[in-house]
Parts: structure tokens; sequence; C-alpha cells
């Protein structure tokens, strides 16, 4: 198949653009380098620099390349900014969304993979989280991704949209062969500002919260290696054959490791002490959240490969290592 990927150039998105062609599909990206690196796409996969809200653009994209399935990466991704400033979000994550997906009906496109995420599930009552677990969101970056799932399940009834909608819980790691990363600007997640920390790039890593009714009092999470999400996405492919499809699944390993594990991870991958600032909780962090993947086990067939904490970071820290300064685009 012809896939285009929207953010193909984005962390996630680049790392599904090489399964994509593993799979033996043909992957074309979109993206707007707003978040992305132009050096994460190989210089053989067609590239467009568009804005996915652009109809006009991504019709001809559709037309030009004939796409027969999409994959939406493109999100705004920052919890604290999307507090902030809402109204980024919404126009980004659900506007230019929808006007991505009327390109497609209009062009008679209608496959979509879907970047979902946990926070739609907000703060859960019970643990771990099921795809039946309720969704309330607690910020508006997840609250616009449980919009755009909404409005799937109207497209399907109305248009025989099939979709797949794939929540992920902490997405890690990098490229087994250290080619491409982990590159943001700014950087929010754990696993990156710790080995930055290890090398001295900052000047520690900051823990807030170690209070929590957890084993050592610090937050648990459940980290999945990027790769190991992107095989979900290419096994989802088949479940997308027949018109109006509705699919939902968890993407975790369903194991929660507490920032202390990650801070002992790093510190035996990297073979470096890690400066560790330990502050107060911040507001709206859960003490935990960690999924049942077994659906996506189940039905797709997928298996993390990636089961530990250690082996994550083993491969960011490649990836650190070879390019310590990033894409060294911004």
């Amino acid at each position: 198949m012809n896939i285009l990927v929207v953010g193909g150039a984005g962390y996630i998105g680049s790392h599904c653009v090489r399964q994509v062609i593993v799979a033996g599909h043909r992957p074309v990206v979109l993206d707007n380098l707003v978040f992305g690196h132009r050096a994460a796409v190989s210089a053989g996969v067609p590239f467009y620099q568009e804005d996915l809200g652009d109809e006009d653009a991504v019709a001809r994209i559709l037309r030009s390349e004939k796409i027969d399935l999409v994959m939406h990466f493109a999100a705004f991704a920052y919890v604290g900014e999307s507090v902030t400033d809402p109204l980024k979000y919404y126009f980004n994550n659900c506007v230019a969304t929808l006007r991505l997906l009327r390109a497609m009906i209009c062009n008679d496109v209608k496959k979509f993979v879907f970047s979902s995420t946990c926070a739609t599930y907000g703060v859960p009552e019970t643990l771990p989280i099921t795809e039946s677990t309720p969704q309330a969101p607690i910020n508006p970056y997840g609250q616009t991704k449980l919009d755009v799932e909404r409005a799937l399940g109207w497209l399907a009834k109305a248009h025989g949209l099939s979709y797949g909608a794939l929540r992920y819980f902490n997405a890690a790691g990098a490229a087994e062969d250290g080619s491409i990363g982990e590159d943001h600007h700014p950087e929010t997640h754990l696993i990156p500002l710790a080995i930055d920390a290890a090398v001295g790039r900052r000047p520690r890593l900051e823990i807030f919260g170690v209070d929590y009714p957890t084993p050592d009092g610090t937050c648990l999470r459940d980290y999945v290696h990027v790769d190991d999400l992107s095989r979900a996405h290419i096994a989802l492919f088949d479940k997308l054959t027949a018109p109006g499809a509705c699919e939902v699944y968890n993407l975790g390993t369903g194991r929660p490791t507490s920032v202390r594990e990650v801070v002992a991870a790093v510190e035996k991958v990297t073979g470096k002490q890690l400066p560790v600032k330990e502050s107060d909780r911040r507001a709206g962090d859960p003490p935990a959240l960690y999924a049942d993947a077994t659906k996506a086990m189940n039905e797709l067939g997928w298996q993390p490969r990636y089961t530990d904490i250690e082996s994550i970071v083993a491969s960011a820290w490649r990836w650190h290592k070879r390019r310590p300064a990033g894409y060294g685009d911004r």
C-alpha cells in the first residue's frame, strides 16, 4: 500500500516510516517541520513540507501519490502548554485533523490510523487501564485527542471511514541502530532528560514528588519502546479492510516503572552517576499509570520486544551517543 504518514518527520512518525518500509509498504511523508526533523526521513522517501490542515495540499498528495491509508502523528503534545494555550491545541489537534479527514473522504481514502494517547483516560480509578476504562481527560491535550476519537466514530457511520485509534502510554527509546531517535525542543520526557543530566548537558534531573503511595515514593509509568509502538500500527492495517471498521487499542508493556528505576537504569547503561534534585509533586501527576494491552496482543498479534526499562534506555543511549546534539537543526 501507499501510506501517507502525517507527522512522519517527528519522533514516533519517523520510526513508523521505517517500519512501514520493513513491512513492504511505500511511505510518503507530510510534515510542516514545526517539531519534526527533515534528517529523520531518509532521502528515498517522498517528502512534502505542508500543514495537515491545508486541504488542497493534502488532496493533491492523496491523488498524486495514490494513497491507500493515512497515519496521523502530527498533534501538539505538551500537556502544560495545552493548559495555558488551549486554542493552539484545538486548532491543530482538532480543526486541522478534521480538515485532513475531509480531504481524505472527498478523495475516497478511507483507511486511517490515529495516534491517540492514554491522556484520554485522565486519572483512572482502577489499574491497569483497559480500553473500557472511562475516558475523562484532565487537560486540553487529552481532550483534543478524545474529541478526534469521537469524531472518527461518527465519520465511520456516515462515510464508511475505517479507523484505528492507538492509545499510547509513555513512548521511549530509539531505533536499534541509533540512526534516529528522540530530539524535542523543549524536551520534557524523562529518559532523554535523565541522559542529558548524566552526561552534563543539564545540571541535574528534577524528580517531582517522592512521597507517592508507590514502592519507592516516585511516580510509576508504563514505558513502551517506539519501535514496538510502530510495529503495532503495521499490525493494525489488516483490521481496516471492512468499511466503517472501528478499532481501539492500548499500547503499553503493562509493566510500570518508577522514576527512581529509570534513574538507576540510566546510571547503569551510561556508567555515570546522575545528579538528582528532589522537588515537590506537580499538580495533576497521578501516582501510577500503566496499561492492560491484552487486547492488542490477542487481536493484533502484537508483542513488545523491549520489555524492561534497561533495554529501552540502552537504545536511547545509542542515539544520544551518536548524535549528542540531536539532529542539529534547532
